[in-house]
C-alpha cells in the first residue's frame, strides 16, 4: 500500500475515476430506458457493477499500478462486467445479452480508454523530452 500522501493521491484518483465512469455507465443506461433520475434508481443500477470494480481493484493489485491498461485495467474492466452481471442475476434483475454486449464495450472505453489515453500522452511526453 502506498507509504507517503502522494503515493496515495494516484490510485485514489484512478479509483475515483473508475466509480464515476461506472456510475456515467449506469445513468446512461438509465436514461437510454427512461428509468427515471432518481438517486436510489442510480445506485441500485450501479451497485453490482461497483462492487465487480472493487473487486477487481483488489485482484489486480491496482493501487500498484492504476493507471496501466494491462494488466491493471484489464482485471478491473472484466471484474467489473462479469461481477456486475453475476450481482445482478443473484439480485432478481436481468442481464440480456444485448445488455451484456454493451456493457463489455462501453466499460471497455471507459475504464481502458482513459488508462490508454494516459499512456499515450505519457509516451509523447518521453519523446517530446528526447527531442
Amino acid at each position: 500500500m502506498p507509504s507517503s500522501p502522494r503515493q496515495f493521491l494516484l490510485p485514489a484518483s484512478a479509483a475515483l475515476i473508475d466509480a464515476a465512469l461506472v456510475l456515467l455507465f449506469a445513468a446512461i443506461g438509465r436514461d437510454t430506458h427512461q428509468r427515471g433520475e432518481s438517486v436510489f434508481g442510480l445506485f441500485d443500477t450501479a451497485w453490482p457493477f461497483l462492487a465487480g470494480a472493487a473487486v477487481g481493484w483488489l485482484l489486480a493489485r491496482a493501487w500498484r499500478a492504476p493507471l496501466a491498461a494491462w494488466p491493471t485495467g484489464v482485471v478491473i474492466w472484466v471484474c467489473t462486467v462479469a461481477g456486475g452481471m453475476l450481482l445482478r442475476l443473484t439480485s432478481g434483475h436481468t442481464a440480456a445479452l444485448a445488455f451484456i454486449v454493451v456493457a463489455l464495450i462501453t466499460l471497455a472505453v471507459f475504464l481502458l480508454g482513459y488508462r490508454l489515453l494516459w499512456s499515450l500522452l505519457l509516451r509523447l511526453r518521453r519523446s517530446a523530452r528526447r527531442s
